[in-house]
């Protein structure tokens, strides 16, 4: 791509290897955290149930592979791959996106009373000042990556 460096992929790789990591410490038996997450997750994370300890294996591992996906729109490639990258990042952008934002939304109904979710106070407040504004940074990132990528 000569001097004009993809920024975002970059930051977006980061943000995917960063939010790997969290996976593999909880998936490890790492609790630090957990208890941000609320509901179901929180209760499954303390269970240690085998197959929802496979399940955050496999998402660390599918976030790590975003972000060498990332990487991927760091360099020029044939014009077929070069629209393929640019699609997928774009579309793995917007539902990255869409599920961060699908999910504040839920939470700020639930919060505010409009509907009643099994989640705690604590877990809510971080879910909608952190974790979903997380999940739509990511998705941001993938969106802007792709911009980047197609000019």
């Amino acid at each position: 791509m000569g001097k004009s460096k993809n920024y975002y992929a970059i930051a977006g790789a980061f943000w995917c290897m960063l939010f790997s990591l969290i996976s593999f410490y909880w998936a490890s038996g790492g609790m630090l955290g957990v208890k941000t997450l609320g509901g179901i997750m929180y209760q499954k994370a303390l269970e240690r149930e085998d197959s929802f300890i496979a399940i955050v294996w496999i998402t660390g591992l599918i976030k790590l592979a975003g972000g060498f996906f990332l990487l991927l729109l760091l360099r020029k490639w044939s014009k077929l791959v070069n629209r393929t990258l640019y699609f997928i990042a774009l579309i793995g952008g917007i539902l990255l996106f869409l599920y961060g934002l699908v999910n504040f939304g839920t939470i700020f109904l639930s919060v505010t009373g409009y509907i009643s979710l099994q989640i705690e106070n604590f877990a809510a407040m971080w879910r909608l000042f952190f974790w979903e504004p997380f999940w739509m940074l990511g998705g941001a990132l993938f969106i802007l990556s792709a911009f980047k990528f197609s000019k």
